[in-house]
């Protein structure tokens, strides 16, 4: 029967709530509503709803399903129980087999089927015989279990060994090693299957094997294929010298397979027998227990308190350093290493860091992209500057968890896709560039949210009564995903680092251990983050220490407000919460182009000073306020000039004319920020008649910015894993109206249930019978033979006309096995 077709009637019998504990793992399944229960199980067999179910199960759990998919055949009928998986995985008991088993099943990733026709179950006997769903097999990848392909199937598709194997064969017989000649490729194939059938032949025939070869061999014991220089060199066992090396001596014997010039692969019946017989032979269902050092409670939060605190200043630096000079964008997109060094040296940070703190900075909203000026900007009326500290950091990390960018990818060299496009354009930059789409990860929310929840459960495990924090690394935390998520390990490995680092600027660790406001974000409970934070982060300094020397000491981390006053009117210099600012002539200077005068500095000065300002200090902005301002500056887009001076008064003064930003510098002129034509424009509504002198020079084009609204606080939500319980009864309500109504092909399954047809066919060499439809709408009825099928077309053998040609799938109206039009 049709794996579908099972599947579907397996889906049919369920109860409601099982049902629902499907939709709840497998959400896609929903999305959009099935019809029917066929439709459904195409769903859970499709390749991609296949693919994201696999990446949520454990090691364990993969390896039962890998070794049933090994064990099994859908072809032949031939399925497997528990007690048929427990011979060949080593150390497991079928009372752990069997809930896996039954997760498995509950998940649709396996059914139910008859025993095989070579087994008869004991009267009264409670096996349960599984197989797995059809698209298994493309998900899991040439080797399942880390075990390479069969000589049967090395000798299929690779041809160079192909051709060599019946040579191989001969001379392995020839020298007495106990392998039957063979006068075909595929019997050869066999012939070096039956030789390293079993554990005791591969020891007997290791036993003469060169020093090194059975270390070399140790390193396929998780993966089958390895790279080997100059792979597909002709070793040959008749002309092997007495030092010859320990791959050279493998592939003479066959027990290494070259794929090309520099790969070559283990046999499957080679892999098994070093396994001594068993698929899996380190099946646990405990997690590895790292090990871990410790530090001291107390040194994991004064570092987690003190990375928050430098995080914050920080932040309130980069912003005020982008409000001051905007940062450029390349046009590529991101922010070229100069424009991030120049904003490192200005924060006295280093650049990497500087470039998370960007990143952190725009994934928060704290920065926005001006498009027409084509730079990041600060944007008005922000409300994170003030806000009270512990707002800050909360602002900061729901934004970092919700975030789809991986601020730490920063530096790192392109790959991929991004590696070509930046040679093909001859860009210098080969590393990704901060605010890039290169750090772009859709998947970062999700991976991030697992980190700290592995980081979580491996404190609690490791828990000392002493006070004792356990120290966590990339390695601890890689070491729990494998086992927990291990089709997922990739993008661990590939962010983890990255995760930690940002983790320890936001204070969610601390001295390398899991502190306990990241504990509270794991868990999703950010108050008592806050509450925390409260209670151990040190009070914002709300005054300095002027001194002689024309310089202020900050004596802690100062408030947001009192530092960006300061960094208005000083330079800052050094590095840490007890910074250095220096007054000169250029940064007072810079505070009175802000708007401020002599009283109002001195006056601030004396607010937040615990000391008297200093006279040289005080002179020093007396001074320089007294000659700033004597020659102006401004910009101006178009002049009016007239000799009456009282029409010059009254368009001063006229509300129609208050878009021209219109400014007296003379009796009879005024200067307007608009251009001569819009100026133009204006005064002719007011029934003035303008004459412009000249055209519109393109160095004074005035261009009006729409002003950006100010971000909004980010509020993070956890990523859903389940689909809304309205949503599941609906589909339960559909699914009920359809009860019953047989899986015949019809609707959204047929495609799929063709496929499976197809592809069966394709693997026994079968004929099947087609209805297709041509160009003209015609329906016939065909008997020919699918080769291949690929990118919505089968390339089919027709008997009768001994042609081969290819369709398109979306031609064929239905096709069945020839000769069993009802199976």
């Amino acid at each position: 029967m049709s794996l579908i077709r099972a599947l579907s009637k397996e889906l049919e019998a369920r109860s409601d709530n099982s049902l629902r504990a499907l939709f709840a793992a497998r959400p896609d399944l929903i999305s959009p509503m099935a019809p029917d229960f066929a439709a459904l199980a195409a769903r859970a067999s499709a390749r991609v709803s296949v693919q994201r179910a696999l990446e949520r199960l454990t090691k364990p759990e993969m390896q039962v399903l890998e070794t049933l998919h090994l064990c099994t055949n859908a072809d032949t009928g031939h399925s497997i129980s528990a007690a048929g998986l427990k011979k060949v995985i080593a150390g497991s008991t079928l009372s752990a087999l069997e809930p896996i088993l039954a997760k498995l099943q509950e998940l649709a990733l396996i059914h139910r089927a008859d025993p095989p026709a070579a087994t008869s179950p004991p009267a009264g006997s409670r096996q349960r015989f599984y197989l797995p769903v059809g698209s298994l097999k493309d998900v899991i990848g040439i080797y399942p279990a880390g075990l390479g392909r069969s000589y049967t199937e090395l000798v299929r598709l690779q041809p160079a060994f192909a051709q060599r194997v019946v040579q191989l064969v001969g001379e392995l017989h020839h020298h007495g090693l106990g392998v039957q000649p063979a006068s075909t490729p595929m019997d050869a194939a066999l012939s070096l299957q039956r030789w390293t059938s079993s554990p005791e032949n591969l020891r007997a025939i290791l036993a003469t094997a060169p020093e090194r070869t059975i270390g070399l061999l140790d390193k396929f014991g998780s993966w089958a294929m390895g790279a080997v220089p100059q792979a597909q060199r002709r070793a040959s066992i008749t002309h092997e010298s007495a030092d010859v090396g320990p791959i050279d001596w493998l592939l003479a014997r066959g027990l290494l397979v070259p794929l090309d010039a520099g790969h070559v692969e283990l046999p499957h019946s080679v892999g098994l027998a070093l396994r001594g017989g068993a698929i899996v032979d380190d099946f646990s269902l405990t997690p590895p227990v790292p090990e871990l050092g410790h530090t001291s409670a107390a040194l994991r939060r004064n570092a987690a308190m003190g990375a928050i605190a430098e995080t914050l200043r920080l932040t309130s630096e980069v912003l005020f350093s982008v409000r001051e000079q905007p940062l450029a964008t390349l046009r590529s997109g991101g922010v070229g290493v100069r424009e991030l060094r120049r904003l490192a040296e200005s924060i006295r940070c280093g650049v990497h860091e500087t470039a998370i703190l960007l990143e952190f900075c725009a994934l928060a909203g704290l920065l926005r992209l001006d498009v027409d000026s084509s730079t990041w900007v600060q944007p008005p009326s922000l409300e994170w500057l003030t806000l009270p500290r512990q707002e800050q950091w909360l602002w900061l990390v729901n934004a970092w968890l919700a975030s789809e960018r991986a601020p730490s990818l920063v530096g790192q060299p392109l790959t991929g896709a991004s590696a070509a496009s930046a040679a093909h354009q001859g860009a210098a930059g080969t590393t990704i560039n901060a605010l890039s789409a290169e750090a772009q990860r859709p998947d970062a929310p999700v991976v991030r949210r697992r980190i700290l929840e592995i980081l979580n459960e491996l404190t609690v495990e490791a828990a000392a009564p002493d006070g004792k924090a356990p120290v966590l690394d990339a390695r601890a935390v890689l070491q729990r995903a494998e086992w927990t998520q291990p089709r997922m390990s990739r993008r661990f490995s590939s962010l983890v680092r990255g995760i930690l680092e940002e983790a320890t600027m936001l204070g969610l660790m601390g001295s390398g251990a899991f502190t306990q406001l990241g504990s509270a974000i794991a868990v999703g409970q950010p108050d008592e983050a806050m509450t925390i934070l409260g209670e151990h982060l040190p009070a914002a300094v709300n005054h300095i220490l002027l001194q002689a020397d024309l310089t202020a000491v900050a004596p802690g981390y100062l408030a947001p407000e009192l530092s960006e006053t300061l960094l208005l009117m000083a330079d800052a210099e050094g590095q840490g919460p007890a910074s250095i600012y220096r007054f000169s002539a250029e940064s007072i200077r810079r505070a009175l182009d802000a708007g401020q005068d002599a009283e109002s500095l001195l006056a601030f000065l004396r607010e937040h000073s615990a000391t008297d300002v200093p006279q040289p200090l005080a002179y020093l902005v007396q001074d320089t306020a007294s000659r700033h301002g004597r020659l102006r500056i401004g910009s101006s887009a178009s002049f009016i000039q007239s000799d009456d001076e009282t029409a010059i008064t009254d368009l001063l003064h006229e509300a129609r004319t208050s878009a021209l930003s219109l400014v007296r510098i003379a009796p009879t002129v005024l200067t307007s920020s608009a251009s001569p034509r819009e100026t133009a424009r204006v005064l002719r509504e007011l029934g003035l008649s303008p004459a412009v002198q000249e055209a519109e020079p393109a160095v004074v084009r005035f261009k009006r910015t729409t002003a950006v609204a100010g971000s909004a606080r980010p509020v993070y939500t956890a990523p859903r894993t389940a689909p809304p319980d309205d949503d599941v009864e609906a589909q339960l309500s559909i699914l009920r109206q359809h009860r019953g109504v047989p899986a015949d092909g019809t609707g959204e399954a047929s495609t799929q249930l063709g496929l499976e047809t197809l592809q069966k066919a394709i693997r026994l060499k079968q004929a099947v019978t087609m209805n297709v439809v041509d160009s003209l709408g015609n329906a016939n009825t065909e008997t020919v033979v699918p080769v291949s099928v690929s990118g919505g077309r089968v390339r089919v053998f027709d008997p009768g006309k001994e042609t081969e040609r290819v369709l398109s799938i979306h031609r064929i109206i239905d096709v069945e096995p020839a000769g069993d039009r009802h199976q």
